[in-house]
């Protein structure tokens, strides 16, 4: 690997993964995306730079490995600055980390329980779901995004789950647009920025790989 080299071992559907690619793209950094086959075998690349977890993303930035997307991301923001990502503010850092962290805990798990759920999704895992939604709305406020008037370090770190919502609204029977249309709104201002809407997944597309991770695990509708 040469000096100064970005490589990102990668799962095209991966959220986590999309959040390192976002960054990057923000920050105008060229990188290589190295696609891992996570069900037929993990490249020995990747079982060397995170024998923890095992898992992707994994950015390697001059050979060195760094895991888990949240903290990948603040590398990134850290190692090319500009444009800056978190607020210059210290409080208004703490806050973004603060959502960022809820974000991480309660957003994929809850849309998770719904995708994995057996024959009729139960309303309990679908009113967590919303519920989580609407808690972040009530951070959105009347921003624009979650830092302000800018796209920054919370956006990128919620936009990406986005992509699994169709999923989410098919076996769940609803729309996040009726429920949440804060929320919404957001996520129809994230897709208008060229970064977002170039990296992000086409949904549908999603939803089949859903479906495959369904057969994978034996859940039947």
């Amino acid at each position: 690997m040469s000096k100064g080299e970005v490589v990102l071992l990668d799962c095209w559907a991966s959220p986590f993964c999309l959040k390192a690619k976002i960054a990057l793209a923000e920050k105008g950094v060229e990188y290589e995306a190295r696609a891992e086959n996570l069900f037929g075998g993990k490249s020995d690349l990747l079982l060397k730079s995170n024998p923890i977890y095992k898992k992707v993303p994994v950015l390697l930035h001059d050979g060195k490995p760094l895991c888990e997307s949240t903290i990948i991301v603040n590398y990134i923001d850290e190692t090319w600055p500009s444009p800056p990502l978190l607020p210059s503010c210290a409080s208004e850092r703490a806050k973004a980390r603060f959502w960022s962290d809820f974000i991480d805990k309660k957003v994929f798990d809850a849309v998770c329980n719904i995708w994995k759920s057996k024959g009729e999704v139960p309303e309990t895992a679908k009113n967590e779901f919303i519920e989580i939604l609407k808690q972040l709305e009530g951070a959105l406020g009347e921003k624009d995004f979650f830092g302000g008037d800018s796209f920054g370090f919370v956006d990128v770190i919620a936009i990406p789950l986005t992509c699994w919502f169709y999923a989410v609204e098919k076996f769940g029977g609803f729309k996040v647009e009726n429920e949440c249309p804060k929320f919404s709104a957001w996520m129809n201002k994230c897709m208008q920025r060229e970064t977002v809407a170039r990296i992000l997944p086409d949904p549908e597309k999603v939803y089949e790989f859903v479906i495959m991770l369904r057969n994978i695990f034996g859940i039947e509708l």
